[in-house]
């Protein structure tokens, strides 16, 4: 890659790509939103708003084989992220894939296949490694700030019962823990850079096909872990990683400056307590810049398709015992 901007062009006109994706691309430094594709000009043009000059490619074909895109971003429905990956990558395009990457741990092996073969950047967009909180809790943990590491345990809810909305939707791969669950057992995965040893146990309600409550517990290396996902019950999200000389807590490990404030709390053995704040950072545009950074030198990418692939292994497992 030359110095100059990264040309992005967005597949489909999703509303988290309208909210989220697409003006992080927009303000990432040494990026440019250039087009999107989809079959409604009105959806395009609520990019316009905020990237004047965009281009609207009216099919998905016609975007990958754009020649002034550098990089494309897909936030497709979950079942067909695999598909237009691997399509992505034999178009010559490096591409960012929505969580999660895969239905199963198969779908994800034949898209490392289809990486390798292309010699291209693919990754899971997995905002949450990139954003600074869950890179200080990461660094406390390896630097001994809690000791050993005996018991993790993460939640992550909110409430939708919207039958329309793809969330609920079983035949496109809706249901909480690929929409959410993704981020309580990755969060872990990320944190500790352990793989679990077994699946203690899991407790799954089904709602229409989705799993709409899942409650489950991971056997580590020394530790254990428990967490539940819900899309029936108020918001919460938190996770604690706690040592025998510490406790490190993330009071908005998920969606920080939506849900609350990020913060990285330390609590020690005498009581006192370390509190770290992290305001105004977006985690979308860092995740943005550093998959830019990622193509244009060495740098590795913090959540390569390795790491998410060891993330579904664990909620195909969950959702194989349910």
């Amino acid at each position: 890659m030359t110095d100059s901007p990264i040309r992005w062009g967005i597949m489909g006109a999703a509303n988290f790509a309208l909210k989220h994706m697409g003006p992080a691309i927009h303000a990432a430094s040494g990026a440019e939103l250039t087009a999107v594709a989809s079959s409604s000009a009105d959806k395009v043009a609520k990019f316009a708003h905020f990237a004047p000059g965009l281009r609207h490619h009216d099919s998905y074909d016609a975007l990958l084989a754009d020649p002034e895109i550098d990089a494309v971003y897909i936030p497709l429905p979950n079942h067909l992220h695999v598909e237009w990956g691997i399509k992505a990558l034999e178009a010559g395009k490096p591409v960012l894939i929505e969580k999660p990457v895969g239905m199963n741990v198969a779908e994800i092996d034949r898209l490392i296949a289809a990486r390798d073969a292309a010699g291209l950047l693919a990754a899971e967009a997995f905002m949450i490694v990139h954003h600074p909180q869950w890179q200080r809790a990461k660094a406390l943990l390896e630097s001994g700030a809690i000791g050993n590491l005996r018991h993790v345990n993460a939640v992550f809810s909110y409430f939708n019962d919207d039958a329309s909305n793809i969330r609920n939707q079983a035949n496109i791969g809706g249901g909480g823990l690929r929409d959410i669950g993704c981020y309580v057992l990755g969060g872990a995965r990320y944190v500790t850079g352990q793989e679990p040893l077994s699946l203690d146990y899991a407790r799954i309600q089904m709602q229409d096909g989705v799993d709409v409550f899942a409650d489950m517990g991971f056997a580590f290396e020394g530790f254990t872990f428990q967490g539940y996902t819900s899309m029936r019950m108020a918001p919460r999200q938190e996770v604690h990683f706690h040592g025998d000389r510490g406790v490190i807590n993330l009071s908005c490990p998920f969606n920080s400056a939506v849900f609350d404030q990020a913060e990285v709390i330390l609590s020690r053995p005498d009581l006192t307590r370390e509190v770290m704040r992290f305001p105004g950072v977006n985690q979308y545009v860092r995740q943005v810049e550093a998959f830019g950074r990622a193509l244009r030198s060495s740098e590795s990418y913090a959540w390569p398709l390795e790491q998410a692939r060891g993330l579904q292994a664990m909620i195909d497992q969950v959702l194989a015992r349910a």
